[in-house]
């Protein structure tokens, strides 16, 4: 019990890490990017570049979406224009699976007493920093507290169970991963929390994978209840979100293994190599899809415009 409320310590310090963090940088820039946004998706390609960079410093593609459907509910852009940005924010949110793998662990209290320090200065700018720092290393600090408590985790009979089920069966793996990140609304507190268990050698880097998988699945609920009540537009843009993530994950799910493997030879860090996987399966989903945006465009409206 006592390992199960430190886990869940640490969830909390992580989702609230990314909070800071996401509050941080979008008093930075957030307004700036909105307006960016608007302007920049012309085009499936120029959303999807857009889409990448504004996921890649806001590190969250939830808050993409959240922020692309508001665009769509106020009429500021068309559903149609938003599909480059899905794409692209797919990619954009491997880069905080990659920046997890980093060792800065000797850092982490420097850098939160340096942001703190920050937070009470006077200009705006200081305090987003600030609030940036402290979001950034308490990601930092909750992913140790996951490696430390993945062993004694592990030997609960549930949780060993559970990992014994997702290293022999690659679809509750993925269950696992989809069911836990639409609760938590953190694909990358789900991949976080694989990483620990992965460095542990209490997960399989196949298993994992399968978990990455589904993390993608569920970080859509985020997009669709902000959906909920703002207007078709919206309502269609939440729909491809999930359509083209389902899509992905059953295009990969055959060759888990195979992934595993290309994974295993860019790196030999387990967790570097589930975050690889992340970076190939939405580069490659994303990239493949992104020249037929307008057709899918046309699919979804087939499929749900006449579904309220």
């Amino acid at each position: 019990m006592y390992e199960l409320l430190l886990f869940s310590l640490f969830l909390a310090v992580f989702m609230g890490g990314m909070s800071l963090l996401r509050i941080g940088l979008f008093n930075l820039s957030g307004k700036k990017l909105k307006t960016a946004l608007a302007k920049v998706i012309g085009s499936p390609w120029k959303g999807f570049i857009a889409g990448i960079g504004i996921t890649g410093l806001l590190q969250s593609s939830s808050a993409v979406m959240v922020m692309t459907i508001g665009l769509v509910s106020a009429r500021v852009i068309t559903f149609p224009q938003t599909i480059g940005v899905i794409l692209g924010s797919n990619i954009g949110t491997t880069f905080t699976a990659v920046f997890m793998t980093f060792s800065v662990e000797k850092y982490i209290i420097p850098g939160v007493i340096l942001g703190s320090l920050l937070c009470f200065m006077p200009k705006a700018v200081y305090k987003s920093i600030g609030f940036s720092l402290i979001g950034l290393f308490a990601i930092f600090a909750a992913m140790g507290g996951f490696k430390s408590l993945a062993v004694p985790l592990a030997e609960y009979p549930a949780v060993q169970t559970l990992l014994g089920k997702m290293d022999s069966h690659m679809l509750i793996a993925l269950l696992t991963g989809l069911i836990i990140t639409a609760i938590i609304h953190s694909s990358s507190a789900m991949i976080g929390i694989a990483m620990s268990f992965l460095a542990s050698g209490e997960l399989t880097i196949p298993a994992a994978i399968a978990v990455m998988l589904g993390a993608n699945i569920g970080t859509c609920i985020t997009g669709y209840l902000a959906s909920i009540g703002s207007g078709d537009e919206a309502r269609f843009t939440a729909y491809a979100h999930i359509w083209l993530n389902i899509a992905g994950v059953a295009l990969f799910y055959p060759f888990i293994d195979d992934l595993a493997r290309i994974a295993a030879m860019l790196a030999g860090q387990p967790d570097v190599q589930l975050a690889h996987s992340s970076v190939m399966f939405n580069a490659v989903t994303s990239l493949a899809a992104l020249p037929f945006a307008g057709a899918f465009a046309r699919f979804i409206l087939y499929v749900h415009r006449g579904k309220k």
